[in-house]
């Protein structure tokens, strides 16, 4: 069985024990979280999709790290001008792992 859920502004599907790279949440290492902002729980023929939401959906979650993601470069440049402004951006992430699904 799979689910789409929502969080951090984006949508995610999760298969129990997949682990996920989701947004930043509020949580520590080991720590269990769920989610109930689900927007779709089935498998094969028998898919139940919300109108917008699934009512007694529910993602469990168990957090497995709290870390950043890979340094993305941000350059501003403007030829002949001398102008040359270079940036750095690491990502903050909550690396999850799924534990259960329950759908209606």
């Amino acid at each position: 069985m799979y689910a789409v859920f929502k969080t951090g502004g984006k949508q995610y599907r999760a298969r129990q024990g997949e682990r996920l790279r989701i947004e930043k949440i509020d949580a520590g290492e080991g720590d269990a979280v769920e989610f109930d902002q689900v927007l779709l729980v089935g498998e094969g023929s028998s898919v139940t999709v919300g109108k917008p939401l699934v009512d007694g959906g529910r993602v469990q979650a168990t957090v497995r790290a709290q870390a950043k993601g890979d340094k993305v470069s941000v350059i501003k440049f403007k030829r002949r001008k001398n102008y040359l402004r270079m940036k750095g951006h690491r990502q903050h992430y909550t690396e999850i792992e799924v534990t259960g699904i329950v759908g209606a």
